[in-house]
């Protein structure tokens, strides 16, 4: 029960804290909808999955300088799709019901790319969750489990709710309504992205 309320808290921040995939889903939410916001909301559940292996295989830190990288290469590469967002919201129309969906697969794709490229997942998993896990696991398996359930149900689950609010009222927006959120969906994944590089640029290396 400890390591499952653990999870449960631990979850709950990463999931509400913004960043760069929060900021895919209320961009993808807005587009495409509730299932199109829906699928990037469980994004972790795909690009974790070796950022968790690793961690728990190795439980010690990656190289000073792979975070580094790790941090301008994904900022860099968030900026461009808020840039990109920010273009699109110039001329952009409401989405009307019924209409067809942005490519899910490619929307997905660029939550992993996003995910991995991401230094948090990596840092939270080799200095949290990774001794935690193994530290349950030597007492009670299922203890360790119990905490990565608890920690991904919360973390994807609060961006599913999300999804959901911002999917089902989008198709009552004005034009320029959704123009101006879709433009500051944008905004927030390109401060988002330069606050990645910012972090791998100054970072200490050790």
């Amino acid at each position: 029960m400890r390591e499952l309320l653990l999870g449960l808290s631990l979850g709950l921040g990463a999931g509400v804290t913004p960043g760069a995939l929060l900021s895919l889903v209320i961009t993808a939410s807005l587009r495409g909808g509730f299932r199109a916001g829906l699928r990037l909301a469980c994004v972790p559940l795909l690009s974790d999955l070796p950022v968790v292996l690793l961690s728990i295989t190795a439980v010690g830190a990656l190289p000073g300088l792979m975070v580094r990288v790790l941090s301008v290469v994904g900022g860099l590469y968030v900026v461009y799709l808020g840039v990109s967002t920010i273009r699109e919201a110039r001329t952009a129309k409401p989405p009307e019901p019924g209409a067809v969906e942005p490519s899910a697969r490619r929307a997905v794709l660029h939550g992993v790319v996003v995910n991995l490229l991401n230094p948090h997942p990596w840092l939270f998993w080799i200095a949290v969750g990774a001794p935690v896990f193994t530290a349950a696991w030597g007492r009670v398996p299922a203890s360790a489990l119990a905490f990565v359930f608890g920690f991904y149900l919360v973390l994807c689950g609060s961006k599913v709710v999300l999804a959901w609010a911002i999917g089902a009222g989008r198709h009552r927006l004005t034009p320029g309504g959704y123009r101006i959120l879709l433009g500051a969906a944008g905004v927030l994944l390109t401060a988002a992205g330069a606050v990645l590089m910012f972090q791998g640029v100054m970072a200490a290396p050790r």
